[in-house]
């Protein structure tokens, strides 16, 4: 009996071990789902490579949805070697790519020159996200980060052409001048890049493109976006907050030759500044007849008689975008004691969290740049590429306000009520009066086709890029 039970289970267990139709059938079910699964993921993947580049995550900004890529045929290799600051190679970069769309030619990842003025060795890649760069705009143009192995080993035993393109140009110029000669030669270099596309006069679609890698094809690195919002979420903790662009460093004084208020000691000083460089304005300069025509930036001190006659609340958070103000301890005092909330991003952030910039220019200004565009309200003191980019991208962004200040107007004025000759109630109302028309509200650029460097500059009043408004003020 025993022995008929033993065989009865072991003909069970044998039978157990042995799988049903049913069984078999949910089994394969479940692997070809697995394997569907693991397809899919590998799919998803592969949708952000583009030559094999994976695309980083960003913290900052939002999901993007990658367009086609274009297909054409090229018609060369441009290499671009953008010059200046942070702004002016942006801008520059901006121009660059409409070239590049215009001309059918593929486009080398910009060179950053080095040994300028901003003394800064920063590449393209330490500034920006090189691989949104490259995959946002592939349905424009083919950007590289580098030239192709062929187009290397020619350069080995021929010099590289390079040229310096017309400054505001149109694209006749490029038609007819640089398309033949890429086509000659193949591979063209551009040394510099900034203000080379006329502001007006262009196809709707090319302003758009500029707009675009402008405004969303041109990212910060993700260090630079991270730290940023750091600084942003800080100032939006005590509330609304505005950005000054105070320009009063010693290089900028130098530059343009203005002394207001400076001691003949420190007028001197900036003055031997200004004759150690050999490209700089060597002759006498007259600061006064400069400051009447408006050519000179705000002094700390007039900034605060500005500000609380615009009616900025001395509670308001001001933070400070600018490099070492000249004589900081003694210039800033008036405006500190004016408003109280004044604040850095070096007050902001613990020093190990700014270090990684220190020695950078281009990457302490990408800093200020993105605080600036996030701020509730912007006022720089004098005039530049910041402040053309950052107005610009603000319009672009519902043309949030930015205060231009008339600084030829204001210095008769602040004049005037510091010789007592105007009253405080007086003085306050004429800088609303003349400042309600200038914060950067729809309005078209001004054209001068005979001289397109008095026109307004296209990257601060981008209107074809901008929402429609039946009437421009």
């Amino acid at each position: 009996m025993e022995a008929a039970i033993a065989e009865k289970m072991k003909s069970a267990g044998a039978a157990a071990r042995q799988p049903s139709p049913l069984a078999c059938i949910k089994f394969w079910v479940v692997v070809i789902s697995t394997m569907l699964l693991i397809l899919w993921v590998c799919a998803m993947q592969l949708a952000t490579l583009d030559d094999k580049i994976m695309l980083p995550k960003s913290a900052f900004y939002f999901p993007y949805s990658f367009p086609p890529q274009r297909i054409y045929k090229s018609n060369g290799y441009l290499i671009i070697s953008p010059n200046g600051g942070l702004n002016q190679k942006r801008l520059g970069i901006s121009d660059m790519v409409a070239i590049a769309r215009y001309l059918n030619v593929t486009l080398i990842v910009p060179k950053f020159a080095h040994g300028t003025d901003m003394n800064d060795t920063c590449e393209f890649a330490d500034i920006f996200d090189v691989n949104h760069f490259i995959t946002s705009l592939r349905d424009e143009v083919k950007i590289l980060k580098e030239l192709p192995s062929e187009q290397k080993t020619k350069l080995e035993s021929e010099p590289l052409y390079y040229m310096f393109p017309t400054s505001f140009a149109s694209l006749e110029y490029y038609h007819q001048r640089v398309l033949p000669r890429i086509q000659k030669r193949e591979i063209l270099l551009f040394a510099q890049t900034d203000a080379r596309l006329a502001n007006n006069g262009l196809p709707r679609e090319l302003q758009r493109l500029r707009c675009r890698v402008n405004y969303e094809a041109l990212r910060f690195s993700q260090p630079i976006e991270e730290t940023s919002r750091k600084i942003v979420d800080v100032l939006r903790q005590k509330g609304p907050f505005l950005v000054l662009h105070l320009r009063y460093e010693k290089d900028l004084l130098a530059f343009t030759g203005c002394n207001e208020g400076l001691t003949e000691e420190e007028a001197a000083e900036v003055k031997q500044l200004r004759y150690s460089h050999d490209e700089w304005k060597r002759k006498p300069i007259d600061s006064k007849k400069k400051r009447e025509r408006g050519l000179c930036p705000l002094t700390p001190e007039d900034t605060a008689l500005v500000l609380h006659a615009l009616g900025i609340d001395n509670a308001t958070t001001v933070y400070i975008a600018a490099g070492e103000i000249y004589n900081k301890e003694k210039r800033m005092a008036h405006l500190a004691a004016a408003y109280p909330n004044l604040v850095t991003k070096q007050t902001i952030l613990k020093p190990e969290e700014l270090e990684p910039f220190f020695e950078h220019a281009n990457q302490m200004a990408a800093l200020d740049y993105i605080v600036a565009i996030e701020s509730d309200v912007y006022i720089p003191t004098f005039v530049g590429n910041m402040e053309k980019a950052v107005e610009g991208h603000r319009r672009y962004l519902g043309y949030k306000t930015t205060i231009s200040l008339d600084r030829k107007l204001l210095f008769g004025l602040i004049d005037q009520y510091k010789n007592g000759t105007l009253m405080w109630d007086e003085f306050s109302l004429l800088v609303n009066k003349i400042h309600e028309d200038r914060r950067g509200k729809p309005a078209r650029r001004t054209e001068n086709p005979d001289h397109p460097r008095q026109e307004d500059y296209f990257y601060s009043n981008p209107y074809e890029c901008l929402p429609p408004f039946a009437t421009f003020n």
